[in-house]
């Protein structure tokens, strides 16, 4: 038992620009905007909510992007505190954000980055 359960996955899609590539996104694939664009990052969803990606230009407080957001909801700190105890290393510490999250990033064992997040409203 790891004192945390995952209860949505997000990829995180790294781009050069947001606005040059929302009309893809939005047009091609019939995404929306699902609340929230931020200038280097916003989300993008299907009508039914099924489907969700984010969009990513340089994180804003992390050294780099991630692959995907993990949300663990309150379990965040079981969260970190499990990576820091499998020896996974921690590339941005565990972190309230001033946009309103609390999060870390873990490298996993493949190399690959994730953001591990608690939204408020979740």
């Amino acid at each position: 038992m790891t004192g945390f359960t995952v209860n949505g996955i997000t990829a995180d899609l790294t781009v050069p620009d947001i606005a040059a590539a929302r009309g893809f996104y939005t047009g091609y694939l019939g995404l929306s905007v699902e609340g929230f664009d931020l200038g280097w990052v916003a989300r993008y969803c299907s009508p039914d909510g099924r489907a969700e990606i984010q969009l990513v230009t340089h994180d804003a407080t992390a050294p780099r992007n991630p692959v995907v957001s993990v949300m663990v909801g309150a379990g965040v700190g079981a969260a970190y505190e499990e990576a820091r105890r499998r020896g996974f290393e921690i590339v941005h510490p565990l972190t309230e954000e001033p946009w309103g999250l609390r999060r870390f990033f873990v490298r996993a064992p493949d190399g690959n980055v994730l953001n591990i997040v608690s939204h408020p409203d979740s």
